[in-house]
Order: C-alpha cells, then sequence, then structure tokens
C-alpha cells in the first residue's frame, strides 16, 4: 500500500477510535442545560464529553464543561410531585454516570419520584481549571433553582425538591444542604430568584465537606447510608450524622456490614442492595411522597 493510503487509512482509524470515546445521548430524558447561554467559569472552555476506559463495565464520563440536568419524570397517573436530584460520584475526576445516576432516576421514576441526573463540572480531571467550590457546588445550587423553576411544568412540588448524592457527589449534596440561600427576588435570571436549599439531603458513601463544616439549624433532613468495610466514607458518616443529631436535624443512619465503595445499583447481595427500598421508606416516613403513588 502507498504510504497516502496508509495515512488516510490511519486518520479514519483514528476517527474511529476518537469518536468511540463521545458520550451518546443520555438514556430516557431531556438532558437541559443548566445556563443555556453557557456555564460561568466555563467561558472559552469546550469540546466533547468522553467515556472514561473502564474494565468493570461501569460507564464513566469526563471532560464536562455544560453542566445539565437529564430528566427521568414518572407517569402522570403515579407521580407523588418530589423530585429528587442525583448526583453521581467519582471522585470529581469523572462520573459515574449510570450506576450513580440514570439507574437510581429511573428507579426512583418508576415509584412516582422525578429522578433528575446532574453532569457537574470535575475539579480534579487532568488539567481541570475548574473548583470544587467555585463550580461543582454553584452546579448543584442552579440544578436545584432550575428544578424549582419549572415545577409547575413537570407537575412537581417545589417544597419537595431534594438531592442524593453519592461519594464525591454525597460531597456536593452535603455542601449543598448546608450552605444554601433563599435565591435573589430582584435577579433578571428567573432561576436564580428560586431559594437553593434542598428539601432533603441523601447521602450515600459520601465524601466530607471538611472540618469546618457548619449545620445550620434549617438543614434540611438526611438519609445516610455506608457498608462498614468502606472504612473513611464509614467514618464520615457517623461523623455527619452525630453533627446533624447535635444541631437537632432529623437524620436516619443505615450501616451494613459489606458492599464496599460504589455499590451504587450494581447488582450487591442482600442487605445492602435494599438500600434503594430504605431510601424510598423515608421519603415516605418524612411525608415527602404525599401524592399519588406514594406508598412504599
Amino acid at each position: 500500500m502507498r504510504p497516502g493510503r496508509v495515512a488516510a487509512g490511519a486518520l479514519v482509524l483514528g476517527a474511529c477510535l476518537l469518536a468511540s470515546t463521545a458520550v451518546p445521548a443520555a438514556p430516557g430524558g431531556e438532558e437541559i442545560p443548566l445556563w443555556p447561554s453557557g456555564a460561568p467559569g466555563s467561558e472559552g472552555r469546550s469540546g466533547p464529553e468522553r467515556i472514561v476506559p473502564s474494565t468493570d463495565g461501569v460507564r464513566r464520563i469526563s471532560g464536562i464543561h455544560a453542566p445539565s440536568i437529564t430528566a427521568h419524570l414518572p407517569p402522570g397517573e403515579e407521580a407523588t410531585g418530589a423530585a429528587v436530584i442525583v448526583l453521581p460520584g467519582g471522585g470529581h475526576r469523572y462520573l459515574s454516570i449510570d450506576n450513580e445516576g440514570h439507574a437510581v432516576a429511573r428507579w426512583l421514576a418508576e415509584r412516582g419520584v422525578a429522578g433528575f441526573v446532574l453532569k457537574y463540572r470535575l475539579a480534579r480531571e487532568e488539567g481541570s481549571a475548574y473548583s470544587v467550590e467555585g463550580h461543582a457546588v454553584p452546579d448543584v445550587r442552579r440544578a436545584i433553582r432550575l428544578v424549582r423553576s419549572r415545577a409547575k411544568e413537570w407537575g412537581l412540588d417545589p417544597a419537595r425538591v431534594g438531592v442524593l448524592g453519592f461519594s464525591a457527589g454525597g460531597q456536593l449534596a452535603l455542601h449543598a444542604a448546608t450552605r444554601f440561600d433563599a435565591g435573589r427576588e430582584d435577579a433578571d435570571d428567573p432561576v436564580e430568584r428560586e431559594s437553593s436549599r434542598p428539601a432533603f439531603q441523601g447521602l450515600l458513601y459520601s465524601g466530607s465537606a471538611g472540618a469546618d463544616m457548619e449545620v445550620p439549624r434549617d438543614a434540611p433532613p438526611a438519609f445516610l447510608c455506608v457498608a462498614l468495610d468502606d472504612q473513611r466514607p464509614a467514618g464520615t458518616a457517623v461523623e455527619v450524622f452525630q453533627r446533624l443529631r447535635d444541631r437537632g436535624i432529623a437524620a436516619e443512619l443505615h450501616v451494613y456490614a459489606r458492599g464496599g465503595h460504589g455499590f451504587g445499583m450494581r447488582d450487591r447481595p442482600f442487605p445492602i442492595s435494599a438500600w434503594p427500598l430504605r431510601f424510598h421508606e423515608w421519603m415516605a416516613d418524612q411525608g415527602l411522597l404525599a401524592g399519588r403513588g406514594g406508598s412504599p
């Protein structure tokens, strides 16, 4: 084969390999940018999202410059009016987008709870110019405001919009639940007029929000879940539970003997595989499933 043909063939093969790393369309729901005109702090940054190579069958993505939510809405006759913004984990280097994202949101939607999977900007992937507090946390706050701003359209109760975070996503959920604001009534952007306080927080094998974390007395109720053999998150869960309890915040902590880290919606042996049912029961106990289809 002539050198020119070899080069052309290599270009085609390279294009195919590059295309194979692109992230396909999100399953099931509508993907909605948090900021239609671009996220503050992402100016001049672009590029396709990427699938992180893996050997365990878990799909992980990185390269997020346009944070978004993907909606998984329950059928109208089954909707409870509650909504959960799901924050996948990944050490701020990638997002475990299915195991701790879309699979969770679909499970919730099947039980009458709207699920919204958040793609937030990653502070610790190689070459990142983002930070946890400067970009990822604002992405979570914006997602809460955005869902509230469209609550009527989606048949939701704005007073029952909460967060459910896994690992690094749990760290962000805890930030959102302890550092929130009521919104700005005079904001030109109607989304920014909404409160960023989540109505409840679910923290699964969560990262810490830092030793200086202060729990306000109006922090939302919390559901915490972790495996004992996941040592650092297990200690974090107990510490966070104690801080919430000391401030008079309703909290429920589930510690399973085995399960490791990152179990999410993976096929794990009972009893840890039943954590979604425990979370759903907790939501019911908190009065969050007041609409039709709300019983566990």
